[in-house]
């Protein structure tokens, strides 16, 4: 996988500009503050988030990926300025979950999200090596 960010546009911090890979494609769905019976984790975004991350790394590792096949992730926010508010908190959860890897990622501000409690939500795409085939 090949992270892209051309010189003539500002330097990415948390991201990257483009992704190319070749692969297998896993498409995660969102993925909230939740624990394995489904209720939200904490009321702050920071414990949310960095939840949220483990279980999308969870279904990830369960489809046969490993965090550094992240291509695209998609952030939800209920509150933008909150979250922002956390942005050097948010770096350390990524990097203990994912590492130094960045894909290609959106942050988009909602009105809320499908569990009302939720205040975040994650959703991402992965792409794996190609297995050889037998012939």
């Amino acid at each position: 996988m090949d992270r892209v960010n051309p010189p003539e546009l500002a330097r990415p911090s948390g991201f990257s500009h483009a992704v190319v890979a070749e692969g297998r494609v896993v498409l995660l769905a969102g993925q909230t503050g939740t624990d394995a019976e489904g209720r939200i984790v904490d009321a702050g975004v920071l414990d949310q988030f960095d939840r949220a991350l483990a279980n999308l790394v969870a279904a990830l590792r369960a489809a046969g990926g490993s965090p550094d096949d992240l291509a695209q992730l998609t952030i939800y926010l209920v509150d933008v300025e909150a979250y922002r508010a956390v942005g050097r908190e948010v770096g350390a959860v990524w990097k203990r979950h994912v590492g130094a890897h960045y894909p290609a990622t959106a942050a988009v501000g909602v009105t809320r999200l499908w569990d009302r409690a939720a205040l975040v939500e994650l959703q991402g795409i992965a792409v794996l090596d190609v297995e050889p085939r037998n012939p």
